[in-house]
């Protein structure tokens, strides 16, 4: 007599093999299990021991994993019971799936391991599953694990908004500097949206976050100084930077407009040049940008100061930022442009943001991995039409290290 046996591969508590049906044509097997009567049934509801069986003879059917290339069903039986906690009759608990649900967990598992690294609707054509059964699994397990904002342990925070469709649609992203870990996504990049993310934090929460790296954004300022009036705001350097290439493209404009016909064409194709890092540049790149600065000493003024506002920022102790700041603007000064005049007053208006820097030393440019892991995901998915799903996919793929 034969001793081979399927069994050991559906070892589920409380249910047993009962018999299988093998259809070759299909490349599907259909495997029947039944409650094992030695076990008390479990109300699926509060997990309670039920004194009396309801009633029985219930049927469901439900995807497994595959073995091999053969599909798998489990056609299982359950019985209903009648629970005194609940106060009613309820379904049976069974431990390898949830009540109403189609697929077994251990499947379930596997649609959310396989959608971290595929779109569903390639998982779902790998499982020949609809795409609607894959994203909801994967939905309803990634809320089961990241749904919750965790606030615990926060200090140090850096926050950004990043585009995630077209027409200017915008979430907010709120990381833990320190971990790397994005604590929470909103929709939207208002006052009303940071609103949202302090709500869920206690009083004593929001003392212990001492410093918050942010753009120039205003509502994101308010916001922040409002919640925790404690924390020190620190600006990122980046969107300085972003802010000052404004300035440099405008006396650019203006300088070619005033040179002579001669000159103008090495002004042609130069505007990316005066933004870009020296040290990117190719060596024909640094000829051209050099023969440009050479003819015009008011753009050299200009491209000179793009570096050394980034020095500002090279500072350690907040009095050394202050100097570094205020040699920087005296300067630019000499640089006769209404955009330089208002550079310098924005800078002034940001200087505490600033010089926080020197005692804090941070930006939003880990940020920048997470905005180019959520455009990734964007790709991968042709867009995202649920933000909460996203927010979801993103604090999956950024969970931080302890």
């Amino acid at each position: 007599m034969s001793t081979l046996s399927i069994a050991r591969y559906f070892a589920f508590a409380r249910i047993k093999v009962v018999r299988q049906a093998v259809h070759g044509e299909v490349h599907g097997a259909l495997v029947h299990l039944e409650p094992d009567q030695r076990f008390r049934p479990v109300c699926h509801a509060c997990g309670t021991a039920a004194a009396t069986v309801h009633s029985q003879g219930y049927r469901r059917t439900l995807r497994d994993l595959d073995m091999g290339d053969t599909r798998i069903w489990l056609q299982v039986g359950y019985r209903k019971v009648w629970c005194d906690r609940c106060g009613g009759a309820r379904v049976e608990h069974l431990p390898f799936c949830h009540a109403g649900q189609r697929v077994t967990l251990r499947l379930a598992r596997c649609v959310y391991d396989l959608c971290k690294v595929l779109s569903v609707e390639d998982v779902a054509r790998h499982l020949d599953l609809d795409p609607k059964t894959v994203r909801a699994i994967d939905h309803a397990l990634l809320e089961e694990r990241f749904g919750k904002t965790d606030y615990a342990g926060l200090r140090i925070l850096a926050i950004d908004e990043v585009a995630v469709r077209r027409g200017h649609a915008y979430m907010t992203v709120v990381l833990d500097h320190e971990s790397g870990r994005v604590v929470w996504m909103g929709e939207g990049r208002t006052e009303a949206t940071l609103d949202a993310f302090f709500a869920g934090m206690t009083d004593t929460q929001k003392h212990a976050i001492e410093a918050v790296a942010l753009d120039l954004w205003h509502p994101y300022i308010k916001a922040v100084r409002r919640h925790c009036p404690r924390a020190r705001i620190v600006f990122d350097l980046f969107h300085l930077v972003k802010a000052y290439g404004e300035v440099v493209k405008a006396v650019r404009n203006e300088e070619y407009l005033q040179a002579r016909d001669e000159d103008r064409r090495v002004f042609r194709g130069t505007h990316y040049l005066l933004l870009k890092n020296s040290e990117a540049l190719t060596p024909d790149q640094h000829a051209q940008l050099h023969q440009l600065l050479a003819i015009n000493a008011t753009l050299t003024q200009v491209y000179l100061l793009k570096d050394q506002l980034k020095a500002i920022y090279r500072e350690r102790f907040r009095y050394r930022v202050k100097w570094a700041l205020d040699d920087w603007i005296a300067m630019a000064q000499a640089v006769p442009h209404p955009m330089m005049r208002a550079f310098i007053r924005r800078l002034r208006a940001a200087e505490d943001g600033i010089l926080n820097h020197g005692c804090y030393p941070i930006g939003t440019s880990r940020l920048e991995g997470v905005n180019t892991k959520i455009k990734l995901l964007l790709r991968r998915a042709f867009g995202y039409h649920d933000s909460r799903y996203l927010a979801l996919k993103v604090k999956q793929a950024f969970p931080g290290h302890s």
